[in-house]
């Protein structure tokens, strides 16, 4: 069966919602104030569905609109243009399925026209191997390890250089061509082009 991404709807944030905060160890716990402020503010908050079932979500912030996460002001000291993933969450009964890395190969083909860093972190405390070995098959190093303020959690900070950046940089600007495939995700008013992948 086909996976889709598309923007998530806010009827689905109840949903979203219950999926990071039964996701465990690896990902911080959320509230619905602080969901309803991502859905207001993410450049990139998508959902994967398998067999018509929400089956992932991923959040992401380019540089450009800051974020308040000190993952994210860590990576803003050192990098002065990126794009932040903030979580990843694969429902438990769909893990392994390919759902993290269709999310993944989605939100890389958005940042690469627009950043050329895409920037992440793998909590380190729970020994968390295949989460390293999904996002070192990705391309991304480690760059350092920021201990987060307020948790004592140890995160690795990894990085991936979007090489397809600087070629679309110099032939375009800031002004891609009027493609539905290149709009951005979410678009103020608009519906986003839902794509799909086996």
């Amino acid at each position: 069966m086909s996976i889709v991404v598309r923007d998530v709807r806010e009827h689905e944030l109840d949903s979203v919602l219950a999926l990071n905060n039964a996701a465990g160890p690896s990902i911080l716990p959320l509230d619905s104030a602080r969901l309803g402020r991502f859905f207001d503010t993410a450049d990139y908050f998508r959902v994967a569905e398998r067999d018509g079932t929400l089956a992932g979500f991923l959040v992401g912030f380019g540089s450009r609109r800051g974020h308040d996460s000190s993952n994210f002001a860590w990576f803003a000291e050192r990098h002065p243009d990126f794009m932040y993933i903030d979580r990843v969450v694969v429902a438990s009964r769909r893990r392994g399925g390919g759902v993290g890395r269709t999310l993944y190969a989605d939100i890389q083909s958005y940042a690469e026209l627009r950043y050329p860093v895409l920037a992440c972190e793998v909590f380190i405390e729970h020994d968390n191997d295949a989460a390293r070995i999904f996002h070192g098959s990705f391309g991304f190093r480690e760059v350092g390890q920021h201990v987060m303020p307020g948790t004592g959690i140890r995160a690795s900070m990894l990085t991936k250089e979007l090489c397809s950046y600087p070629w679309v940089r110099e032939t375009y600007g800031d002004a891609l061509p009027d493609q539905p495939w290149l709009a951005r995700p979410r678009p103020l008013g608009e519906a986003c082009l839902a794509t799909g992948t086996r």
